[in-house]
């Protein structure tokens, strides 16, 4: 569902504004589109066309079928950098095994041969010869300087064996590291693949969508409040009416009235939306429900050509509210079977707050203003919804459809509301595009 991105503006702001400053605006404004408006235009200039989006999608789909190809090449290294047969897992177990274990038994065997050398010698008897002795002393400082040799090159086989396995041991590292890269970049490029390829769906599929109507302006659908005082106090249940009457002539598929709560504290600073509570009853859906997000009070499918149909309205206001000033603010949206759609520009309640525990003997009823002032709603308002059960005295219905017990669709165009805001910031002329999606349906 679409709406005009100068509608959208229009609503934004008229949230965000204080009815004091609303209530002064010029019959034309400034034609130069808001700031937000224009950023949201020159975004659309920005977009992509489907055919740089099918370029993009094919660069990344390239880019990930490298990283495959990455990935399994990086794959084989590793596995040969972690074999048994790696050249230099091979040097490591050569020097380990062989060089290392070889100076091991050298220096076994000459400390062996340095022991048995020194026993001969203690055990010459007192009768040996001087030439014995001297025989038997030679042969211990030989075997002493052997295992001296023996040990040096022990040390020095074992130094050779563990640098040849911090050698194998880092290639491992730095292949399992490059790999890890490399799978990393693999999952970047997937994810740069699906959002192209996401971007690129999304873009045909909007592109394959059908032109929405427009919704336009219908007066003769008209919306009246009546026991609406004009003093409110805050801490109090008001019961009142709301008539929608189709004055054209044709039957009106599904009409949605829209009722809206907006006030201010006596600053015309302090927006104070949220101490308004709104619930709706009809003779055909008795049990009061609070009203929808976005200001909905349920439905009428169908409405026909010259009938009404009324719906009991209830508002409750915090008791912490302070005194103030507020509207309320009433309109109807239509949507038809063949997916045309419209409403009136809003219609404003005024009417005083008092303060709890303030007087409102012999007040009369808040009179209708002017239609097509602002109506302070978005689609992401909070419901204006209450908890009270107060029973409220049926108003009677002459309405020839009957209004759903579900609340208005989802899907409906909220023309009144948002073209109400349109026109209180200058707007001239302002139609809302909004219909139903696939598969929607009016409450019933």
């Amino acid at each position: 569902m679409k709406i005009r991105r100068v509608l959208a503006t229009a609503v934004a702001a008229a949230v965000t504004t204080p009815v004091v400053l609303l209530s002064v605006t010029p019959a034309f404004a400034d034609a130069k589109p808001p700031a937000a408006a224009r950023a949201q235009q020159q975004g659309e200039r920005d977009k992509p066309s489907i055919e740089e989006l099918e370029k993009a999608a094919e660069k990344a789909q390239k880019a990930y079928d490298d990283a495959v190809a990455a990935e399994k090449a990086a794959q084989v290294v590793l596995e040969a950098a972690l074999s048994d047969d790696a050249p230099l897992a091979v040097a490591a177990k050569a020097a380990k095994e062989e060089e290392a274990a070889a100076a091991a038994v050298a220096k076994e065997n000459a400390d062996n041969a340095l022991a048995d050398a020194k026993a001969a010698l203690a055990a010459l008897p007192e009768t040996a010869t001087d030439e014995e002795k001297a025989a038997a002393e030679k042969a211990v400082t030989d075997a002493e300087a052997a295992a001296r040799s023996a040990e040096a090159a022990k040390a020095t086989a074992d130094e050779k064996a563990a640098t040849a396995r911090r050698v194998r041991d880092d290639a491992r590292v730095a292949a399992v590291r490059e790999y890890s890269k490399i799978q990393t970049a693999l999952e970047e490029a997937l994810k740069a693949k699906e959002a192209a390829d996401k971007a690129l769906a999304d873009a045909k599929e909007e592109a394959a969508e059908p032109e929405e109507p427009d919704c336009v302006p219908e007066p003769k659908l008209s919306t009246v409040v009546t026991g609406l005082p004009s003093k409110i106090v805050a801490g109090t249940t008001t019961d009142f009416s709301l008539r929608v009457t189709n004055g054209t002539d044709r039957t009106l598929d599904e009409v949605s009235p829209f009722v809206y709560f907006h006030a201010t504290d006596k600053s015309g600073y302090q927006v104070i939306d949220d101490a308004f509570h709104l619930q709706w009853s009809t003779a055909a859906s008795p049990a009061w429900k609070n009203v929808e997000m976005g200001g909905y009070a349920g439905s009428v499918s169908p409405l026909k050509a010259g009938a009404h149909a009324d719906v009991k309205l209830r508002v409750k206001v915090d008791a912490k509210a302070p005194a103030g000033d507020g509207l309320a603010l009433v309109a109807g949206d239509y949507v038809n079977d063949d997916e045309s759609c419209g409403g009136n520009f809003s219609t404003e309640y005024a009417f005083e707050l008092l303060a709890a525990g303030g007087a409102t003997d012999d007040v009369d009823d808040a009179e209708p203003g002017k239609p097509g002032k602002p109506v302070p709603h978005t689609p992401d308002n909070k419901p204006q919804g209450g908890t009270s059960t107060t029973p409220v005295a049926s108003a009677n219905s002459a309405a020839t459809g009957s209004l759903a017990s579900t609340g208005s669709p989802s899907a409906l165009p909220q023309f009144a509301a948002a073209a109400g805001a349109a026109v209180a910031l200058g707007a001239v002329v302002v139609l809302a595009g909004r219909r139903r999606k696939a598969g929607g349906g009016s409450a019933s």
